[in-house]
C-alpha cells in the first residue's frame, strides 16, 4: 500500500484537516478568494484525486514511524481527533490491533480555522466518512467503534494507547478530556499528543518523553509520550 483508496468528499475532508496537502494553486486561490470559499467550493472542485491519496498516505506513514515503537499486537486504542483515520489505517496495516475507538465531531466548519480554539467549536470530519475511509482502506467494521464528542457516550474501556496527532493541546486544552482520559487509562497505557507546553505535563504525569519536535509549525511544537497520571 503507497496510495489511499479515496474518493472526492474524502479527499476534500483530508485537504481540509491537512493544510500541508493544498498545492501552491489552492493556497493562493484561499488567500484571494477567503476561508469560506476555499472549505465551500475551491476545496471539493479543484483536488487532484490521486495526488492527495498519495500525499496524504506518506504524511500518514511519517507520523506512523513516530510512535510505531509504541504499538503491538491486540490492543485497543483511542484516536481523539484522527480526521480520516489514515494513521489507523496504516497501524492496522501492520499490526494486528484488537479494537479502534475514535471520539470526533460530526461537522465541518464554515471556514477553514487553523490554531487554538478554548471554546473547541471548530471541526472538519463527518463521522459517516471516517468510517468510509477505514473500511474502504482495510480495517474490518468489526474493529471500529465511532462516537461523537457532541453526544459525550465516550467508551468506557482500558486503552494500551491513546493518540491525539495535532488535536488535543495543539488546537484545544488538554484540559477537555484530563477526566476522562485518566478513567480509561492505567500505569501502562501510553498517551501521544502534540503540543506547545510539554514542561505544563510534568506535574500531570509521572513519564514523559519527547518523540518528535516539529520546527515547521508556528509555534514550534513537540509530541510527547506520557505514561501514568499523577494522583
Amino acid at each position: 500500500m503507497e496510495s489511499f483508496k479515496l474518493d472526492r468528499k474524502l479527499a476534500q475532508l483530508a485537504l481540509l484537516q491537512r493544510i500541508e496537502l493544498a498545492s501552491a494553486i489552492q493556497k493562493k486561490v484561499r488567500k484571494l478568494f477567503g476561508r469560506y470559499l476555499f472549505s465551500k467550493i475551491f476545496s471539493k472542485y479543484t483536488i487532484n484525486i490521486n495526488k492527495i491519496s498519495k500525499s496524504y498516505y506518506n504524511i500518514m506513514y511519517s507520523e506512523y514511524l513516530t510512535i510505531k515503537k509504541y504499538l503491538g499486537a491486540s490492543q485497543n486504542i483511542l484516536s481523539i481527533g484522527a480526521g480520516i483515520g489514515g494513521l489507523e489505517a496504516i497501524i492496522n496495516n501492520n499490526f494486528n490491533i484488537k479494537n479502534f475507538f475514535f471520539i470526533e465531531r460530526d461537522f465541518i466548519s464554515s471556514k477553514v480555522k487553523y490554531g487554538w480554539d478554548n471554546e473547541n467549536n471548530e471541526a472538519y470530519n463527518k463521522l459517516n466518512e471516517l468510517e468510509n475511509f477505514l473500511v474502504s482502506n482495510h480495517v474490518e467494521k468489526s474493529k471500529i467503534t465511532i462516537e461523537n464528542f457532541d453526544k459525550k457516550n465516550f467508551p468506557q474501556v482500558k486503552f494500551n494507547l491513546i493518540t491525539s496527532l495535532y488535536s488535543l493541546d495543539f488546537h484545544y486544552d488538554f484540559e477537555t478530556y484530563r477526566d476522562y482520559l485518566s478513567e480509561v487509562s492505567d500505569d501502562k497505557t501510553v498517551l501521544i499528543f502534540d503540543t506547545i507546553r510539554a514542561d505544563y505535563f510534568k506535574d500531570i504525569f509521572e513519564d514523559i518523553s519527547i518523540i518528535k519536535e516539529d520546527n515547521n509549525t508556528l509555534h514550534k511544537s513537540k509530541r510527547i509520550a506520557c505514561r501514568k497520571f499523577k494522583n
